[in-house]
């Protein structure tokens, strides 16, 4: 029964990237921020910020993982929920382009720091695998779409539920709104490498948000509804497991 509900999942969320995919592909020279985009100050500086995170997932991932073995699959399937979603792109600023991230449904399950981990690797393997991002830039787009992406999902969820917000409700404006923080950071990101010649950084920052805006936030929206639809699903078919997630232990 697990194995049959996991495989209806895992189709579920083949069948709504895919039609996120058909409506919203359009050719792109580069995804997250590409590679040798960045000074080379900047991308060490944003690597230095990032490894940290992914030290204290690794441990985090480990010592869940040692408790629970049987959580395996599900760890599996918010990466391959990132891995999907993140590869959709859309043009957006010049050496970007704008994406869902998928970040909001590991982050529930299993707190940001374990999506520190996982959104690097889909981001290391894009990279390598499908010309995504790159590896001088890794750090920068590790730290907007891995780390703090997932830590404003974590905590939006976790005020949502304080605040008695229906379970559903939470878990939307999680994924929605953690999508955003997402491109917040990116734009910060870009400002602080290439400040306007008039305004300087808050400008460029004024510049890259809006242009993100256009772009992000109906992905977002999509983004915060699918991994709804996904979450409902795997909380009705995988109980036993959700109930031994703290996160969404809480949450129930």
């Amino acid at each position: 029964m697990q194995k049959k509900s996991m495989r209806f999942s895992l189709l579920i969320v083949f069948a709504l990237t895919s039609y996120f995919w058909w409506n919203s592909y359009h050719p792109a020279y580069a995804m997250h921020i590409m590679e040798g985009f960045l000074p080379l100050g900047w991308a060490l500086f944003w690597w230095a910020v990032t490894l940290p995170f992914i030290i204290i997932g690794l441990r985090s991932i480990e010592n869940r993982l040692k408790e629970n073995p049987e959580l395996k699959m599900l760890l599996g399937l918010s990466g391959a929920f990132v891995f999907v979603l993140s590869a959709l792109k859309i043009p957006s600023i010049t050496g970007s382009s704008s994406h869902p991230t998928g970040v909001g449904l590991g982050a529930i399950m299993f707190g940001p720091t374990a999506m520190s981990v996982l959104g690097t690797i889909v981001l290391l393997f894009q990279s390598l695998l499908l010309a995504h991002g790159g590896l001088t830039t890794l750090g920068a787009n590790a730290f907007s779409m891995a780390v703090v992406g997932p830590l404003l999902a974590f905590v939006i969820f976790k005020v949502g539920r304080k605040m008695k917000l229906p379970f559903s409700l939470s878990v939307f404006l999680a994924a929605m709104l953690g999508d955003l923080g997402t491109y917040v950071v990116t734009s910060f990101q870009l400002a602080l490498a290439f400040p306007a010649e008039v305004g300087g950084f808050i400008s460029s920052f004024i510049k890259f948000a809006s242009i993100y805006g256009v772009t992000q936030i109906p992905l977002a929206i999509s983004e915060g509804i699918l991994t709804v639809i996904v979450m409902n699903f795997i909380q009705k078919y995988n109980m036993a497991e959700l109930k031994q997630l703290i996160t969404v232990k809480e949450a129930s």
